[in-house]
């Protein structure tokens, strides 16, 4: 569901996809089966190491080229994206992931989701997180988490645009 909050002229000129500063992007994992969250929230069995998770997400400043988390074969001129946060916390039975950047790559915050848990689950260490990232090879990261935990919640524009 989408709801409008305010409206805002823009120049004729405005674009909304490609004159957007950045995108923050949240993804929600239930921790106990709510049949009331079950299209908003991915319900996943098991522990998660926070902490290792958010450590692992922090090293996704230092990267660029994120083709390790990008479907393969989509039309784009480049697959860099700079990332400004990236932060996992809980909030009552929910783990929320938090990723603001630039701009993304198809199914990158659902794939990054999905390497991030198997650092949580110890699956996989830090310093295997890195080498997936560095690999550019997306058959290197992990499973792409459902896309019903996924959320668009903020974009934000440069006050050029507007009237």
């Amino acid at each position: 569901a989408i709801s409008v909050a305010s409206i805002f002229k823009v120049k004729d000129t405005a674009n909304a996809r490609f004159d957007a500063l950045s995108r923050t992007y949240q993804y929600y994992i239930s921790r106990s089966k709510n049949p009331f969250e079950m299209d908003t929230s991915y319900y996943l069995y098991g522990l998660l190491d926070i902490g290792k998770m958010n450590h692992a997400a922090k090293l996704l400043f230092n990267y660029e080229d994120f083709t390790s988390f990008s479907k393969s074969n989509t039309q784009v001129m480049t697959n860099n994206c700079k990332v400004y946060k990236a932060e996992w916390y809980q909030k009552g039975d929910q783990f929320i992931f938090e990723i603001k950047a630039n701009r993304f790559l198809r199914n990158m915050v659902r794939a990054i989701v999905g390497t991030l848990i198997q650092v949580g689950r110890g699956e996989i260490s830090e310093q295997d997180f890195a080498k997936i990232i560095e690999s550019k090879n997306r058959s290197q990261a992990g499973f792409s988490v459902p896309a019903e935990g996924l959320f668009l919640t903020q974009v934000e524009y440069p006050d050029s645009i507007f009237i």
